[in-house]
């Protein structure tokens, strides 16, 4: 099931880049657009003075109607000539999710609502469990759901069905929606850059079940979350985005985890929103996160 969009805004595409720094990057890009007919909408570069590595996001108009690929076919000179990593990106082009989920469904539930109205532009091929409790949820969307179940012992069995299931479906993105086994380092590997999870941002200090009753035994005044991309190591791949909010003495340990639960969800969307629109660059083990291009959420919305 896919959702259209009805955008009212001149269609842009996305050009990113990332190379050694050099003097002339931008000079160099903005020259080539301009004399392939494209008008630039919006323009965003950093260059990290530690690595010595130059990022950059554009959005642009193809103001003579040339095609995206006839625009892309000649920038390889350019690409030579500064040792660049890039690529051009139709807007047009939703991404293929797959999301999966455990038993906490606040996260599935909150990604459903926001791509049924339109402000997560995306096509979810499947949702994937390790239960049946989002079964119904899942399918009354009219998205397939695959329960993959994972035992100690078939563990291997079960990344080998995902592994396959990912493979059929084509899945550009893997969003871990609280989805509570550890994924394989082959599969981290495989999909490097393209898996996000999220967690409570209490990670290393309150590991195990539940966090935020340990953080309220321990009086914390801030909680919050972090989404992040997958890797080897546990809950330590790139940030992407984060999101905190104040509590009190005068709230329990079920209010921390509603008022979690809720950080947690818009701290994921978020992420989902950068990462899916090409905002994010990975940088070692940072990320390069480019704010929103002007009117990009409006032109997500429906009606």
């Amino acid at each position: 099931m896919r959702r259209a969009r009805e955008s009212h805004v001149l269609k842009t595409d996305i050009l990113t880049v990332s190379c050694p720094s050099k003097r002339g990057i931008v000079a160099a890009i903005s020259t080539y657009l301009a004399e392939n007919g494209c008008g630039i909408v919006d323009s965003s570069q950093f260059d990290d003075l530690e690595t010595a590595t130059f990022f950059m996001r554009v959005s642009f108009v193809a103001e003579d109607g040339r095609s995206l690929a006839g625009i892309a076919d000649g920038f390889a000179d350019i690409a030579r000539a500064f040792a660049m990593t890039y690529a051009f990106h139709d807007s047009d082009a939703r991404m293929k999710v797959m999301l999966m989920v455990s038993r906490f469904g606040h996260c599935l539930n909150d990604i459903l609502y926001r791509w049924t109205i339109g402000t997560l532009p995306i096509d979810i091929v499947g949702v994937v469990s390790n239960h049946f409790d989002y079964q119904q949820l899942t399918m009354s969307h009219g998205i397939p759901f695959h329960h993959i179940k994972v035992t100690k012992d078939d563990k291997a069995a079960a990344e080998a069905q995902l592994v396959a299931l990912v493979e059929q479906t084509g899945t550009e993105l893997i969003v871990l929606a609280r989805y509570m086994q550890v994924l394989s380092d082959d599969i981290c590997r495989k999909m490097s850059g393209r898996i996000i999870n999220i967690h409570h941002s209490f990670l290393p200090g309150f590991k195990g079940a539940k966090p935020y009753h340990q953080a309220h035994a321990r009086g914390v005044k801030l909680i919050g979350a972090t989404a992040h991309y997958v890797t080897a190591d546990l809950d330590e791949g790139p940030i992407i985005e984060q999101d905190t909010i104040r509590v009190t003495h005068a709230q329990s340990a079920e209010d921390y985890v509603a008022i979690g639960s809720d950080v947690e969800s818009r701290t994921l969307a978020t992420a989902i929103h950068a990462h899916i629109h090409h905002r994010v660059m990975l940088n070692g083990d940072r990320t390069i996160v480019f704010p929103a291009s002007p009117g990009s959420y409006a032109a997500d919305r429906i009606g």
